[in-house]
């Protein structure tokens, strides 16, 4: 069904600029009534009042399976696979639910394999919303690749494994992440900033290779930072200020070479590019904790060794280092849930660490 056929004497339509709305992650406002839903883990928060639940959308496909994901009462969890593109729809996503007050999350499942508008929630006739209750005021922000946007992380029967051939999105759900656990562990809110094949320099990693491949250096500082979907244009950094900045490059980085060990140049330039991107983050959130990681997924020691080197050098008691148990060799493939949750579980308790004043 399109927006323009619904029947409005017989549903309520609750736009996307109703103040009961809490959205997290970086979304782009410019227009309030269908602000755009751009990264992996953007959330959008209500409560309402009803037997029913429709969203409308308008979706911007780049490749893979676009898919919403939703969760009711913490107890219905589910995906809304997105058919049409390029039109204002409606997607129905519960019936026959208990008539009472409802608490809904909605969030976007994957990286930029798409960006999608939303214009709002359809509830039944002269039903309502209220804003849900916010738990703390904590705020963590992960800049990542495919395992931050827990790429593949519903394949759990490949836990260990290489990913399945040609799984085109489907079992990618940011939700199951390490890095939105975590935030969940914490009670945290999390600006979720990762893409999938994303290295830390331009010309390397796997992101965006028909303009030459795009790295951390032209995406950090952005709103929109895939061209394959239009136009980018700049975050404005004071909207949101954590307390924790998760840095997690270096996985991607050895494509096309993998020159971390054989090219002392090119690792000082490496060093120095990405030293730089946090440098420049630090003097925009200058209280924040600033934690370098890579994760369980396979790759040369050489890149985690740099990063020590790096960290090192930068010689800030506000930049610190976190190793995983099984750093670099735990699997082959993407992260599994099961997976997630183990790298979870040890960056919660390595955060827990430092007490309760990074908080404040």
């Amino acid at each position: 069904m399109y927006l323009e056929e619904l029947d409005r004497k017989n549903y309520e339509f609750i736009e996307a600029d109703n103040s009961n709305y809490q959205y997290s992650g970086r979304i782009d406002f410019e227009n309030p009534k269908t602000p755009t839903i751009i990264y992996a883990g953007s959330m959008i928060r209500i409560k309402f009042r009803g037997t029913s639940l429709k969203i409308a959308i308008k979706n911007y496909h780049n490749h893979y399976e676009n898919a919403i994901g939703f969760i009711i009462d913490n107890e219905i969890k589910g995906k809304a696979i997105i058919e049409e593109h390029n039109k204002d729809i409606i997607i129905d996503i519960a019936e026959g639910l208990d008539d009472r007050l409802h608490e809904l999350t909605l969030y976007k499942r994957s990286d930029s394999a798409h960006y999608f508008d939303f214009h709002g929630i359809i509830i039944d006739k002269d039903c309502y919303t209220e804003a849900q209750e916010l738990k703390s005021n904590r705020r963590i922000e992960c800049f990542g690749d495919s395992v931050s946007a827990g790429e593949v992380s519903e394949a759990i029967d490949y836990v260990g494994k290489v990913d399945p051939e040609e799984h085109e999105g489907i079992y990618s759900n940011s939700w199951y992440s390490y890095s939105m656990i975590t935030a969940r562990n914490l009670e945290a809110d999390i600006n979720n900033n990762a893409q999938g094949g994303i290295a830390v320099m331009d010309g390397t990693g796997y992101f965006n290779p028909s303009r030459g491949y795009l790295g951390l250096e032209s995406t950090y500082d952005k709103l929109r930072y895939n061209p394959e979907l239009g136009r980018c244009n700049k975050w404005d950094f004071s909207r949101y200020t954590p307390h924790v900045v998760i840095m997690a490059l270096g996985q991607n980085d050895a494509h096309p070479e993998n020159y971390i060990d054989e090219d002392k140049e090119r690792r000082s330039i490496w060093k120095f590019k990405y030293a730089d991107i946090i440098r420049n983050l630090r003097s925009k959130y200058p209280k924040a904790l600033f934690i370098v990681i890579t994760t369980i997924l396979g790759h040369s020691k050489g890149w985690d060794d740099a990063l020590d080197e790096m960290v090192s050098d930068l010689n800030d008691k506000k930049i610190v280092r976190y190793k995983f148990k099984r750093n670099g060799c735990g699997t082959p493939g993407h992260i599994r849930i099961p997976e997630a949750e183990e790298m979870a579980t040890e960056l919660t308790t390595f955060i827990e660490s430092f007490g309760e004043d990074i908080w404040e």
